[in-house]
């Protein structure tokens, strides 16, 4: 959100001539007041037709999709990576049908741990992501409900906490924890209104191989 969404980053600077245009699912623009700050932040649905006409608009616009969604948001643990990807093929295809390049965006520290200094001698260490998640391993009440939540309505919401705006114990606001987000190289697609499913896992394949690096 905030190196997509607005200039916190200098996106413009860092990548002149290009404008994002973050997408969320379609049913986040369902419920009033909420709508209106996506769209005020210029957030458009990832629906196939909605990326096809920013698309379309030519060169300098680009899309930016959170490729493992709800499925991925449910994987995060301290430390690890564990991305939704592999059976992700529709974002690839519309690259291919466009002629639009793809390029992958890692964020390091989202799912982290942070650690404190402490002040005294004999406190503890306090440890941190952006949000403390709920447990919910496979094989628990709660994965399974997040589960059933999600295939029924596309989404999930994970069980989460932060900090308060007065307090640093609980709230929803993100504890203070850096994310680098790295921009790769950009994969160069060629236009072709009926790729085939080799050309598109070659094309996936170079993704992740430059996700990777």
């Amino acid at each position: 959100m905030a190196t997509f969404s607005t200039e916190a980053t200098g996106f413009s600077e860092a990548f002149p001539g290009i404008k994002p245009h973050l997408l969320t699912l379609s049913s986040n623009f369902n419920m009033p007041i909420y709508r209106e700050m996506l769209l005020l932040l210029g957030v458009c649905s990832v629906s196939r037709r909605s990326c096809v006409n920013i698309l379309k608009g030519g060169p300098g616009q680009a899309i930016t999709i959170v490729v493992g969604g709800a499925a991925e948001s449910l994987s995060a643990r301290p430390g690890t990576a564990d991305l939704t990807l592999r059976k992700r093929l529709g974002f690839i295809k519309v690259a291919i049908q466009q002629g639009a390049d793809l390029v992958p965006v890692f964020s390091f520290g989202e799912n982290d741990v942070s650690v404190f200094r402490p002040i005294r001698s004999d406190c503890a260490y306090l440890r941190h992501q952006i949000y403390q998640q709920m447990p919910n391993e496979k094989g628990t009440t709660v994965h399974s409900l997040q589960k059933k939540f999600q295939n029924v309505f596309g989404f999930t919401l994970p069980l989460f906490h932060g900090r308060g705006l007065l307090n640093y114990n609980f709230g929803l606001m993100p504890y203070r924890r850096r994310i680098v987000s790295v921009i790769g190289r950009p994969i160069h697609v060629t236009q072709t209104d009926k790729p085939t499913l080799e050309q598109i896992t070659e094309i996936q394949q170079a993704y992740i191989d430059e996700l990777m690096r």
